[in-house]
């Protein structure tokens, strides 16, 4: 009886803390990603990304932006919007123009390159692939208000 209590006990355990975290969401519609932010006081994170090909595009997700930290971070004070340019993943003409667009508002030099932004557009700060896990990136993001 007492291993059937441990079980149980662990199942619930994991069942709880899984609902702690939370994953990233993310979004390719800018436009919406600001009225969002506006509406929820939050800030943009726009991820300037070769999802498919960039070797510190690929660590940056992993390292960073796939974490539990990460996800609950950006769900209390970020809206996350990816603006990919892959080379082998289809994408819509309109997602492909306005991810061009915007990295021409923005002169995207080079990737992954992070902009951070206000609710009306503003830049706030800007950033790139750091090591150092998420808590070090968390911490230079609230570092960009």
């Amino acid at each position: 009886m007492g291993r059937l209590m441990t079980v149980v006990a662990a199942v619930f355990f994991f069942t709880v803390a899984a609902g702690w975290s939370a994953e990233a969401v993310w979004t390719t519609d800018y436009e919406a990603a600001l009225k969002k932010a506006k509406a929820e006081n939050k800030r943009v994170l726009l991820d300037f990304t070769g999802s498919d090909w960039c070797g510190w595009c690929i660590k940056l997700k992993e390292e960073v932006f796939d974490t539990t930290a990460f996800g609950n971070y950006a769900k209390d004070k970020l809206v996350l919007v990816e603006l990919d340019f892959p080379r082998g993943k289809a994408q819509t003409d309109e997602v492909k123009k306005q991810n061009a667009e915007l990295a021409k508002k923005f002169k995207i030099r080079g990737y992954p390159t992070i902009i951070i932004v206000d609710g009306d557009g503003k830049v706030l700060g800007q950033t790139g692939y750091k090591p150092g896990g998420p808590y070090s990136y968390i911490r230079d993001l609230d570092q960009m208000k």
